[in-house]
């Protein structure tokens, strides 16, 4: 049985936990921070965030040796 190939993209953004679940990074940090987006908002986009526990099987086959 062969190796199966990470994807790249995906072992950048996402860890595994040590209760299985996988961590992730919250969208819309990147640009205008300045200008837009309030403190709270900036706060809270700090916290960690998850995966959906419906996706995670797929997430799971993209990174097999996590």
């Amino acid at each position: 049985m062969p190796k199966i190939k990470t994807h790249s993209g995906a072992k950048k953004r996402f860890s595994l936990t040590k209760t299985g679940k996988i961590k992730r990074g919250c969208a819309k940090r990147r640009h205008d921070i300045k200008g837009c987006k309030s403190t709270k908002k900036m706060r809270q986009l700090r916290k960690e965030a998850y995966v959906d526990s419906t996706v995670a099987p797929q997430i799971k086959r993209l990174v097999p040796y996590m």
